[in-house]
């Protein structure tokens, strides 16, 4: 069931926002379509698409400062929007297949959140799904851009001693806390799919 409303969010979805350690760590082989995640609603996400005058898949944004993307991955094989520096661009259009388009959106070594919306603006892309990574997050919540919060609560507890987990990471609220307003809430088995409005969103 996870998996199918992670296909229904990309069928929505202008553009898939994602910083380049989600590509890693998602594999070779991945590809962020909502077939792709969920191949039996197919037709079903493609109906939607064209009912939403959407084009016939959301488009891959990938936002990496240091350029550090293997050019193999399925993904860039098939054509996404890399966002990045002035340093890192010269060797991306060497490296990254032809179908990818690798544009520079900031002359600093990192990237701000108005040059990523910016660049997602000039596209013409309104509806922006992100899946992370927890510092992609983490910087977009802190400025304000993230509108709702799609949580899935699974039963399934695991163990990473090695490391600490967490949806956010690089950013410090302080004594705050970004509050959010449940707006539904579903349950299939003993999952719980949580829809949050985040508050301050710009």
């Amino acid at each position: 069931m996870d998996r199918f409303v992670m296909g229904l969010l990309r069928a929505y979805a202008d553009a898939v926002l994602v910083g380049a350690g989600t590509c890693r760590a998602e594999g070779g082989k991945a590809l962020w379509t909502p077939e792709y995640i969920f191949p039996a609603a197919a037709e079903a996400f493609a109906t939607l698409r064209r009912t939403l005058r959407r084009r016939e898949t959301p488009r891959l944004v990938i936002v990496t400062a240091r350029g550090d993307l293997d050019p193999s991955q399925r993904a860039l094989q098939v054509g996404s929007l890399v966002l990045t520096t002035t340093i890192a661009a010269s060797r991306l259009r060497k490296e990254l297949p032809q179908a990818s388009e690798v544009r520079v959106i900031s002359d600093a070594p990192s990237i701000s959140v108005d040059e990523i919306f910016a660049a997602l603006k000039a596209e013409g892309h309104q509806t922006i799904l992100t899946e992370g990574g927890p510092n992609l997050f983490g910087q977009l919540v802190a400025r304000n851009r993230v509108d709702e919060l799609f949580l899935t609560v699974s039963p399934k507890l695991v163990g990473q001693p090695d490391r600490s987990f967490g949806i956010i990471r690089g950013v410090d609220f302080g004594r705050k806390f970004k509050g959010g307003r449940l707006l539904s809430i579903r349950r299939a088995d003993s999952y719980l799919f949580l829809r949050y409005a985040l508050e301050d969103a710009a």
